[in-house]
């Protein structure tokens, strides 16, 4: 399949975190973009954030991504998608909560676009590490061979009774596999091809519409709580860690995976490296001295990671160089201030 170099992109729960920044990516290298949103009220903010772009911006208001036939408007003239919405959170008491427009907003845009996208040749869709991991007690490097077959199995046994990251990743993992099956099952008939992203921690600045910390997206607020105010004593911030990538990387990594043909079909992992809490914590405090400092005996050479994840395929494919933890700490901390929080 072609790459796409121009045209309309459609980028699915346009006010999210990372795909407002999507959005932005997508209009700065001249894409045009039809954003979905569940409601007008959520379209004020991006209307205004993208006002200069004019034309090339347009709302598609799609109230509820689990019905059938919510996105058969929405595809209508686009020549790709980005299908980014997808609910992450730890609240859930039901795993459906989660499960349920995990899986059904992906295949019920992949039906969409098989029936009324007749322009669409690619469909990105953003999973994330959490369909690849497994939790693990010894050091373990991950690739977009594995997957996390651990946390569906963990739903199916426990269901309410899961943990919350267990139904969150499970969400995700069945979500990617009902896409990457019903890709398989009719791709000789679509006029699209499929790509996949597993994003781990998405962290950097904040230009969705945000009033105050508390109201940040899941993996920001922890950065939040965790940097900021101090969420976690000496001990969890020199042990506790995942991999992350900043959200302006992600962005591009979405609009490389229109633009490069030999990801046709790929699953890739978009991390830029592993971490410990504390990294952050010494980042922040080096550019503010008011960010307290943490564990400051916390030796990062020293640090075991658990997970880590092969870079190879992403380097090969995408190419792209990596924002370092401090120039994404140095990120964030200016958002902070921008936005009076510092």
């Amino acid at each position: 399949m072609p790459a796409i170099t121009s045209g309309k992109v459609l980028v699915t729960g346009a006010n999210g975190y990372i795909a407002v920044w999507v959005v932005k990516t997508l209009l700065e290298q001249g894409f045009a973009v039809r954003g979905t949103v569940r409601s007008e009220s959520k379209a004020t903010h991006l209307r205004e954030l993208f006002k200069s772009y004019g034309s090339k911006f347009e709302i598609g208001i799609v109230e509820d991504i689990t019905k059938e036939g919510a996105f058969d408007e929405a595809v209508k003239g686009v020549d790709a998608i980005e299908h980014t919405a997808s609910p992450f959170h730890f609240k859930a008491d039901d795993p459906n909560e989660l499960i349920k427009p995990a899986v059904q907003g992906t295949t019920g845009i992949l039906k969409s676009a098989q029936a009324h996208g007749s322009a669409v040749k690619r469909v990105v869709i953003t999973s994330s590490t959490a369909a690849v991991l497994e939790p693990t007690t010894t050091p373990r490097v991950f690739s977009e061979e594995n997957w996390n077959e651990d946390s569906v199995a963990e739903v199916k046994e426990k269901g309410r009774a899961a943990s919350q990251p267990g139904k969150y990743r499970a969400s995700k993992t069945l979500a990617e596999r009902a896409a990457w099956e019903f890709y398989e099952k009719n791709k000789a008939g679509l006029p699209f091809d499929l790509v996949v992203l597993n994003p781990p921690f998405v962290f950097g600045p904040a230009i969705h519409a945000v009033d105050k910390p508390e109201s940040l997206n899941e993996s920001a607020l922890d950065w939040y709580s965790t940097v900021m105010k101090s969420k976690l004593d000496n001990d969890a911030l020199a042990t506790a860690g995942s991999s992350y990538v900043d959200v302006r990387d992600l962005a591009e990594a979405h609009a490389l995976a229109l633009t490069k043909p030999n990801v046709a079909g790929e699953r890739i992992i978009t991390s830029a490296r592993p971490w410990k809490w504390q990294e952050f914590v010494t980042a922040a405090h080096k550019l503010d001295s008011r960010i307290p400092a943490g564990n400051t005996s916390f030796d990062p050479e020293a640090a075991t990671h658990l997970i880590r994840y092969d870079p190879a395929k992403e380097q090969r494919l995408l190419g792209i160089k990596f924002k370092t933890l401090e120039e994404t700490t140095k990120a964030i901390i200016d958002d902070y201030k921008a936005k009076g929080w510092l």
